[in-house]
């Protein structure tokens, strides 16, 4: 068996043997796969594989990001946008400076444009462990829709940074015009790109009933997004999320049952690929280290020790500034966004600074040799720094996430629930009311009363309880199909004003869609 298939088969196993143990262990799974790559690369006879940076960036990453994307709410992102685009440029700026001039006291090795480099590899925060840490604790949903926003869009401002770093790196020429005008136009061709593909993949959606030519078609589109940025000279990270975004607005056009069916299929996809990229980050570990000799290089260590303190103390130094100077000096700006956040909330935002595969694989992508085709020794160091920051965020950061929102009184709001039990009300009445008008226009049987019935209990205990509990007369009776399709259209097309209105954010939308897809296939059986 190749060394690679020994690798895979090894990953999978790693993953499938977390799944079983976290709930238990009630540990982030991104940290649990982490420590047990570490520990199968230590004791496990397995030859050292170093994977293509590009299986990661061109093959991981947009499948991934996509799949965040799609889950990512729109009508949240928008109006957080101000604080979100805070933490995803400016922030990364200052990580890059900040990073850069300390890699530069403490590596005197490293040339300055490679010092910026490295800090541009460390810049981004990852998309899958921020999710993964956060699900786990009940913040407020203000608060999990900016570590989200930003978890996704600093991906491509720091892969853009690097992509930067490494034209000056090996031309040595820096021009700080060019820099800007060739960053606005990678960002804001890969936006305009991913909007492009995701109303095309969006058209196609509403043409094909095939569940899997669904799929196909919805795996191509990350890829085509990114693929085609890339050849434009853009940004294939940002035209990704864009697509992404696209393509979650219009998913109403897709039919009920294939619907479930790609969700389960996306979730699962996203679930391996996530579980593999950790895994192999902990596979990594003692190889990269061994590469460190016991003496000459202890100043490395120090010195990914201390660029992880930066990157922790610049996110503090960024966001409570960043959250509260912005309000104090814009009334227009308290009217749009509210009261300022309690200092709490800025703790715990300013704690979410976990790195990930995403700065694992720029950094094993930094080039070998100068364009002169003379070696840059500073690739081992940069790809040291870079693995010693992510342990360290990850198990750090990672594992005191929960005790630090406990320690602090954090509590999740009540919006997510009555934003539940409102939604649910309102496609509940518009089911009643669209029953109530096909039995005026016809003899209707005693069944279809019968479901009006326990649809208007239902409605009563919602309104009664003002909870998201189904009321337990909501139970399946005989009913035509004509009559829950029809049913089925009406609550769909309240839901989807509740959504296009900003009465309810996409992922509430997406949740309530899926419960209704699966009543409407209960019915069929």
């Amino acid at each position: 068996m190749s060394a690679s298939l020994l690798l895979l088969a090894a990953g999978l196993g790693v993953v499938a043997l977390v799944t079983l143990v976290a709930p238990r262990l009630r540990t982030p799974a991104p940290i649990l796969l982490a420590l047990a790559g570490v520990l199968v690369s230590l004791f496990a006879p397995l030859e050292h594989v170093e994977i293509d940076p590009d299986l990661i960036l061109i093959g991981f990453l947009p499948p991934l990001l996509y799949a965040d994307a799609f889950h990512t709410s729109w009508v949240h992102f928008r109006r957080w946008l101000r604080p979100i685009l805070m933490l995803a440029i400016g922030l990364v700026a200052l990580t890059i400076l900040a990073v850069g001039w300390v890699a530069h006291w403490l590596l005197p090795e490293l040339p300055l444009a490679a010092c910026f480099l490295l800090g541009a590899i460390v810049s981004p925060t990852d998309t899958v462990a921020t999710q993964a840490v956060i699900e786990r604790v009940r913040v407020p949903r203000r608060m999990t829709a900016i570590l989200g926003g930003e978890s996704l869009v600093n991906d491509a401002t720091g892969l853009v940074g690097v992509q930067l770093a490494l034209v000056v790196l090996l031309s040595g020429v820096f021009e700080a015009g060019e820099v800007a005008v060739s960053f606005a136009r990678v960002a804001g061709l890969g936006i305009v790109i991913g909007i492009a593909i995701g109303g095309l993949f969006s058209y196609a959606n509403k043409l094909v009933r095939d569940t899997q030519a669904l799929f196909a078609l919805s795996l191509l589109s990350p890829y085509l997004a990114f693929l085609v940025a890339d050849q434009l000279d853009a940004s294939g990270v940002l035209a990704v999320v864009a697509a992404g975004f696209v393509v979650a607005w219009r998913i109403h056009h897709v039919e009920a049952q294939s619907r479930i069916e790609l969700y389960s299929a996306w979730n699962l996809l996203t679930y391996l690929l996530n579980g593999f990229c950790f895994v192999y980050i902990g596979l990594e570990t003692p190889w990269l280290l061994r590469d460190l000799s016991p003496g000459g290089d202890r100043h490395v260590l120090v010195a990914g020790v201390a660029i992880t303190v930066v990157c922790v103390v610049a996110r503090f130094a960024w966001c409570f500034p960043g959250t509260y100077v912005p309000l104090a000096l814009s009334a227009r700006l308290r009217e749009r966004e509210g009261t300022a956040p309690p200092w709490r909330n800025v703790v715990i935002v300013s704690w979410c600074g976990v790195r990930g595969a995403v700065s694992l694989a720029a950094a094993l992508a930094v080039p070998a040799t100068f364009d002169d085709g003379s070696a840059f020794d500073g690739r081992r160091v940069i790809v040291a720094c870079t693995l010693i920051v992510i342990l360290l965020t990850l198990f750090l950061q990672g594992w005191t996430l929960q005790p630090l929102v406990r320690a602090l009184g954090i509590r999740e709001d009540a919006d997510g629930e009555h934003e539940h039990s409102f939604a649910r009300e309102k496609i509940l009445g518009a089911g009643i009311a669209r029953l109530d008008a096909f039995c005026s226009e016809r003899s209707c049987p005693l069944a279809v009363h019968r479901f009006r019935a326990a649809m208007a209990d239902e409605l009563a205990a919602l309104s009664a309880a003002d909870s998201a509990l189904k009321s337990e007369a909501a139970e399946r009776v005989a009913v035509s199909a004509e009559v829950r399709r029809a049913v089925h259209a009406a609550q769909e097309a309240e839901l989807l004003d509740l959504r296009d209105g900003g009465a309810i954010n996409d992922r509430t939308y997406v949740e309530l869609q899926l419960e209704l897809d699966r009543a409407q296939d209960d019915g069929k059986r």
